[in-house]
């Protein structure tokens, strides 16, 4: 398991690492993303899909429909969790079609279907840390994400 942190001080940071994930992410890879109201889940992914050629506004939350598919340069899955009662109920969905596509999937509130996500996967753990600063935790769980973080790592700390 490889790991960095990022700091946001702003959204355009957010940008800027969702611009560089979206660069290095292999195809097939499922995003677990972790965080409080507010952390900066959506903006990421909105940044990610934005990578993609997607327009920042058609990226929103799927709360309430639990799924949005975006068709970009490449083709991305959106889930949340937030409102799954519990593991069966997030397995009902069909999760394992999406984790085992060839296209990129994202679970908000991944942390409340933890047991139902591929073992291999890149983990964002999103804190507030400011009115406008985030703090991202990047994890590559499983052999094929090693060198992701690693890249993302070097590639963000040569745009400082």
């Amino acid at each position: 398991m490889s790991q960095y942190k990022f700091t946001a001080l702003s959204e355009e940071d957010t940008d800027r690492l969702g611009a560089a994930l979206a660069e290095l992410l292999p195809a097939g890879t499922t995003m677990a993303l972790c965080g409080t109201l507010g952390s900066g889940k959506t903006r990421l992914v909105q940044a990610i899909v934005q990578a993609y050629g997607v327009a920042r506004e058609d990226v929103t939350s799927p709360t309430f429909v639990l799924c949005q598919e975006y068709y970009g340069r490449r083709r991305v899955f959106h889930l949340d969790a937030y409102r799954i009662a519990d593991d069966d109920e997030f397995l009902e969905l069909g999760p394992e079609e999406y984790f085992q596509s060839p296209h990129i999937t994202i679970v908000e509130w991944a942390d409340r279907v933890e047991r139902c996500l591929p073992d291999e996967r890149i983990q964002i753990n999103a804190e507030v840390t400011g009115d406008c600063s985030r703090e991202f935790e990047i994890v590559g769980i499983g052999e094929r994400y090693q060198g992701v973080v690693e890249k993302l790592a070097s590639r963000l700390a040569s745009r400082i």
